[in-house]
C-alpha cells in the first residue's frame, strides 16, 4: 500500500521544499482527506525539468524494445494496484467504483498498446533515397531519415479522467514511447491519485533501470507556468478548459524559443438527427441520447451539447420525447466543487440569454449537477452568437430546430472546430444527406454514424482532436497510437557510412523495419 506523503517526484527522489501545503478534498462532501501535499517551489520545478533533460539523451537513444519493457512494466504496475488505491480514485472524483476499474484497465491497455507500436517501429518513419552519383545535371546524395523524441514534455493532468487523462494517461505514455522523458504536473482534484500512480511509474522505471529523472511529478497550481516557460520542456501536452490551453499557448509562443503545446480544450460535439430516423425510431434516438448526455454527469469532453434536427412532425414528437428523458434523469454529484461551480455558471449565463428557452431540468442545487435541456433558434448559430458556441461542462445540451438542408448546411459552416460530429439517420436517406459529410469533414476530428461520441476507442485509427478550438493543434490526437508523432521530429543524414547511422537507417535493415526506400515500401536490406 502505498503511504501518501505528498512530495514531489524530482529525478526519481522526493522533495518537499516548499512551506505552502495543499489538501486533497472528498468530491462527495467536501471533506479534507488525510494527508497534506506540498506546493512545488520554483527551485523544484527547475531541478524537475533538468532532471528530465539529464534523463534525455540516454532514454532515447535506448533500443525501442528497452522503452517498451517500461511501458509494459509501468502497465503490470498498474493493474496490480488494489482496492485501497482505487478507493482512493472514487473519494476524489466521486466517480464509481466500476468507472475507476474500467478506467484503470484503458489506462493499462493504453500503455500496452504504445509498447506494441515500439516493437513494430513505424514510429520511426525510416526513408531512404540512395545516392545517385551520375544523375544529372546534378548527382543525388544518400539520405536517410528517422524520427527522434523533441525532448522533455511537461504534461498537465485532467481532471474528469484521474488515470486515463492523467498521471499515466495518453499524454505521458505516447511521451515516453516517443523516448521523451516527462514532468508531470498533477490536477489539484486528485493528488492522492497521483501519488499512487506516480509511485507505480517509479517502480517500472526502477525494475527496467530507466535513468533517473525519466517522470518527474509536481504539485501546485501556480507551477504551471514555470514548467511552461523552463527551456528544458520541449513540448506540452494538456486537457482541460479553452482558458487554460490558450493561456499555456500564449506562453509557449512568448518564450525565447517558442515551443508546440498540444491543448484539447472544448468542443460542443453537434448530433445532427435526420428526419427518416426520427420517424422510425425518435423515442429510442431521445433515450439514448439522454443518456449520452447525463453519462458520467457530462463529464466528458465528447459530450454531445448541440442537437440539430430539421423542421417536421417526427423532430416535434422528438422534442417532447427528449424533454421527458432529460427531466426524468437524476442530479449527480460532480468531479469537485470548481467543476460544479462551473457549470452552474455556464446554465446561468444560458437561462439569462433572451434568445434561449429552457426546456427541462430541475432547479440547479447546491451540491449536485442536475440535467438540463434548452432550445435556441437557429438565428443565434448563423449570427455568430458566441453563447451558442461555448461548451457547458457537464449534463447539459441544446436543441436547435433547422428548416431546411441549406440552412442546414449554413448551421455547420457556422460552427466551430469540433472534436466529434455525429450523425443519426436511416440507411434510405443517408445518400442523400452524403453531402453532410464532406462538410463536416472540414469541422471535426472525428465523424460518427448511429453512434455516440461520448465513447473513444484506443487504437492506432482514432482521432481525439479537431480544429481550434477543439485542440491548439488540428493535426494531432491524443488518443490512439499517432499521438506519440506529437513528440517525435524527422533527422535527416546525408552521406553518413553505415557504421555511423542508427540502427533504423543501416544498409542491414537490423530491426526488421518497413523503411520507404527510393520510393518503395520495403523491409529488404540497402543492396551497397
Amino acid at each position: 500500500m502505498t503511504r501518501i506523503l505528498g512530495h514531489n517526484y524530482i529525478g526519481g527522489q522526493r522533495s518537499a521544499q516548499g512551506n505552502i501545503q495543499l489538501e486533497s478534498l472528498d468530491a462527495t462532501t467536501g471533506e479534507p482527506l488525510p494527508g497534506l501535499f506540498s506546493q512545488a517551489t520554483e527551485v523544484e520545478v527547475d531541478a524537475a525539468a533538468k532532471a528530465a533533460a539529464a534523463a534525455f539523451p540516454a532514454y532515447r537513444s535506448l533500443p525501442a524494445w528497452k522503452r517498451a519493457d517500461f511501458l509494459e512494466t509501468i502497465a503490470d504496475e498498474l493493474d496490480a494496484l488494489g482496492e485501497d488505491f482505487i478507493a482512493t480514485v472514487c473519494r476524489e472524483t466521486a466517480l464509481p467504483n466500476g468507472r475507476i476499474l474500467g478506467e484503470r484497465g484503458r489506462t493499462s491497455m493504453q500503455m500496452r498498446l504504445f509498447a506494441k507500436v515500439l516493437l513494430r517501429g513505424d514510429f520511426y518513419g525510416a526513408r531512404i533515397d540512395r545516392a545517385l552519383p551520375q544523375r544529372q545535371p546534378a548527382a543525388r546524395p544518400d539520405l536517410r531519415q528517422y524520427r527522434i523524441g523533441i525532448g522533455p514534455v511537461a504534461v498537465f493532468g485532467a481532471s474528469n479522467f484521474p488515470l486515463a487523462f492523467s498521471t499515466a494517461g495518453g499524454d505521458t505514455a505516447s511521451a515516453l514511447a516517443a523516448g521523451c522523458p516527462v514532468v508531470f504536473k498533477a490536477h489539484s482534484g486528485h493528488m492522492a491519485t497521483a501519488e499512487w500512480v506516480a509511485d507505480a511509474i517509479l517502480r517500472a522505471a526502477e525494475r527496467t533501470s530507466m535513468p533517473a529523472g525519466v517522470f518527474n511529478m509536481v504539485y501546485g497550481g501556480g507551477v504551471g507556468e514555470w514548467l511552461v516557460k523552463h527551456p528544458a520542456i520541449q513540448a506540452v501536452g494538456f486537457t482541460g478548459s479553452l482558458k487554460g490551453g490558450n493561456a499555456l499557448c500564449r506562453m509557449a509562443a512568448e518564450r525565447p524559443q517558442p515551443i508546440p503545446v498540444f491543448a484539447e480544450m472544448s468542443s460542443i460535439n453537434p448530433v445532427i438527427v435526420l428526419p427518416e430516423a426520427l420517424r422510425v425510431r425518435g423515442e429510442a434516438i431521445a433515450r439514448e441520447l439522454s443518456a449520452s448526455v447525463t453519462l458520467g454527469c457530462g463529464q466528458f469532453c465528447t459530450n454531445p451539447g448541440l442537437i440539430l434536427g430539421l423542421r417536421s412532425p417526427a423532430f416535434s414528437a422528438f422534442v417532447e420525447q427528449l424533454k421527458a428523458q432529460m427531466a426524468d434523469q437524476p442530479a449527480q454529484t460532480m468531479l469537485n466543487v470548481g467543476t460544479l461551480a462551473s457549470y452552474r455558471q455556464g446554465l446561468e449565463h444560458l437561462h439569462a440569454h433572451p434568445g434561449i428557452q429552457h426546456l427541462a431540468g430541475a432547479s440547479q442545487g447546491m451540491q449536485q449537477a442536475s440535467p438540463q435541456l434548452f432550445t435556441a433558434d437557429v438565428s443565434l448559430l448563423l449570427e455568430g452568437d458566441e453563447l451558442l458556441q461555448e461548451e457547458v461542462f457537464g449534463p447539459a445540451t441544446l436543441l436547435i430546430e433547422i428548416e431546411d438542408q441549406a440552412q442546414l448546411a449554413d448551421a455547420i459552416k457556422a460552427l466551430r472546430g469540433q472534436l466529434t460530429a455525429t450523425l443519426l439517420g436511416e440507411p434510405s436517406e443517408l445518400l442523400a444527406y452524403g453531402w453532410l459529410s464532406d462538410l463536416l469533414q472540414e469541422k471535426v476530428g472525428r465523424l460518427l454514424l448511429n453512434g455516440y461520441p461520448t465513447g473513444v476507442e484506443v487504437c492506432d485509427a482514432m482521432v481525439h482532436g479537431g480544429p481550434y478550438p477543439a485542440t491548439s493543434d488540428a493535426r494531432g490526437t491524443s488518443v490512439g497510437t499517432l499521438a506519440i508523432d506529437r513528440f517525435l521530429r524527422p533527422v535527416c543524414f546525408q552521406n553518413y557510412p553505415d557504421d555511423l547511422l542508427p540502427p533504423a537507417l543501416q544498409n542491414a535493415n537490423p530491426l526488421g523495419l518497413l523503411r520507404l526506400i527510393d520510393g518503395e515500401y520495403s523491409r529488404e536490406a540497402v543492396a551497397v
